[in-house]
């Protein structure tokens, strides 16, 4: 069982910064895959940005050049920083992971980005 708990989430303005985390409740040496996904109201959910073990970063056409996904061995932890953010970009952000097969969610953290 793997549990994550997401932080970091807000209300910023147009342009502005935000760094979501996710922290594991698990070593993420053994995650097969790591991603953030959002979710905006009435919309399904949409992969942001995906790190897959052995292979490249991937990101939605959306946030290319805004957004970097990152990780941390030492804080065990998952990170999303987001950069020139847009109105659009207001949805709810959780976490993903691929574990010994399984997939696991965190609960959600809420962006909003408005002025």
């Amino acid at each position: 069982q793997v549990n994550l708990v997401e932080s970091g989430g807000g209300l910023v303005q147009p342009g502005g910064s935000l760094t979501l985390s996710c922290a594991a409740s698990v070593n993420i040496h053994s995650f097969d895959a790591m991603a953030w996904y959002r979710q905006a109201p009435g919309e399904q959910r949409d992969m942001v940005a995906a790190m897959p073990y052995g292979r490249d970063i991937n990101y939605a056409d959306s946030v290319k050049g805004r957004f970097t996904i990152s990780k941390s061995y030492v804080q065990n932890s998952i990170y999303l920083r987001m950069d020139a953010l847009k109105p659009e970009d207001t949805a709810v952000y959780y976490c993903n992971v691929q574990h010994r097969g399984n997939i696991y969610w965190g609960q959600g953290t809420q962006v909003t980005v408005s002025s």
